[in-house]
């Protein structure tokens, strides 16, 4: 079936076309809602602050927009993930949590998932708090007072639980995953601006440049695709008698294991550790003793530096990735779930040799996942450096945050139209 028959199917098909139609009111519900900006905003001086600093960059991409404006929806689903991510840190931590998110199946990831969204509450009041602190140290929220601050920090907490409410609306009521679809939404918002920028600093000169730009960003977008969707299939033997085909041999399957299992995890992680150095210069800036001044200077050569930048961050990501992999892949229960459903690996034993064996697997597809990230994450700094045009930036974690949503859309749409035809 083609992609215009789809189009057809889903239009036709009155489930499938709400479920359309309310994805799109939820979207125009939540571009509504960042357009209503907070009061007393330096709207120079927050630009300058969007193109300078790459935390305030990254929280825009996750508030889906809202942050470019300083809307009620600032902070976005920002909490939500955080809290997602701090309850995934403590599995490692607590046998509880770990066996409800891996063990006790839909009933028990619902319970976690209810967990998260009270935690959300308090992550919206701290992220709230010190983005409204740092924007007024930055010189972007002006003459305010301690009402107006307590004000505008209610204003983004609720907006940030109303997002974060109607992407779960949209995750049960529409196509997807409610939250990325807002979060693409926010960066195909922000294109327009971009393209109008690169247009306004276009020069026939260097138009060699921008269509090899061009052509390296098809290369880059196809190598995203294939990789996020690349697998490594794992032959799976059922034994039970359950599952044997016409009482004859066992029944076959496939375990997938994806090579990029973490998602664009490690690049939040290392985005956030490099920040500390930002933090430092910011801290030591007015220092007067010899030492201050020794911090700030090596500092400042770090930042400026791109190469030692980049390679720095290269190395976080592929560290990180490993480490998430290892939190959100458990390879004893993936064992012990197999050895209890009469399934093995051919040539392997159940139990503890199954799940070395898959560990095993799962660290050598994960290299090529944390290489692949490393690349994705260092293109944009890389390409800004070797042509000199700002503009110009492939990769990063709105490549892979958009690439992700519209795979999952479209294997979405394509599972309901097959539920649909069946």
């Amino acid at each position: 079936m083609t992609f215009w028959q789809k189009i057809k199917v889903v239009f036709k098909d009155s489930s499938l076309r709400k479920k359309v139609l309310f994805v799109l009111f939820a979207l125009v519900a939540f571009r509504l809602l960042a357009s209503v900006p907070i009061p007393g905003i330096d709207a120079f001086q927050l630009e300058s602050l969007l193109q300078s600093n790459q935390l305030i960059g990254l929280l825009n991409i996750f508030s889906g927009g809202g942050l470019a404006t300083l809307s009620i929806v600032m902070i976005g689903v920002g909490p939500f993930i955080t809290s997602s991510i701090v309850m995934q840190l403590l599995t490692v931590m607590s046998p509880r949590l770990k066996s409800m998110y891996h063990e006790e199946g839909a009933m028990g990831r619902e319970k976690f998932t209810q967990i998260s969204r009270v935690l959300t509450i308090p992550f919206a009041l701290v992220q709230g708090f010190g983005l409204l602190m740092l924007l007024q140290q930055q010189g972007v929220l002006v003459d305010q007072t301690t009402l107006q601050m307590a004000s505008n920090l209610a204003s983004i907490a609720a907006g940030s639980l109303l997002l974060t409410w109607i992407g779960e609306l949209i995750s049960e009521y529409g196509v997807g995953n409610g939250v990325s679809i807002i979060i693409f939404a926010g960066i195909v918002a922000g294109l327009p601006g971009q393209l109008g920028q690169f247009s306004f600093l276009f020069d026939i000169a260097q138009l060699p440049l921008y269509i090899g730009f061009l052509a390296l960003a098809i290369i880059v977008i196809a190598g995203v695709i294939l990789v996020t969707e690349a697998e490594r299939l794992v032959p799976i033997t059922y034994a039970n008698s359950a599952r044997q085909i016409g009482g004859g041999g066992a029944a076959h399957s496939f375990l997938p294991l994806r090579i990029n299992m973490a998602g664009v995890m490690p690049i939040i992680f290392a985005l956030a550790i490099l920040l500390l150095p930002q933090v430092l210069v910011s801290f030591f800036a007015d220092a007067t003793s010899a030492f201050g001044q020794n911090v700030v200077s090596s500092l400042t050569w770090f930042l400026q530096s791109t190469w030692a930048y980049s390679l720095l961050y290269f190395v976080l990501v592929f560290l990180f990735t490993y480490f998430y992999t290892s939190i959100t892949f458990d390879s004893e229960s993936v064992a012990t779930n197999l050895q209890k459903n009469g399934a093995f690996i051919p040539g392997v034993r159940p139990g503890q040799m199954t799940a070395e064996y898959i560990g095993k697997i799962v660290r050598r597809v994960t290299f090529l996942g944390a290489i692949f990230l490393g690349i994705v994450a260092v293109l944009p700094v890389l390409m800004q450096q070797l042509t000199g045009v700002a503009t110009l930036a492939i990769g990063g974690t709105a490549l892979l945050i958009a690439v992700s949503v519209i795979l999952d859309l479209l294997k979405k749409i394509d599972g309901a139209i097959a539920m649909r035809q069946y």
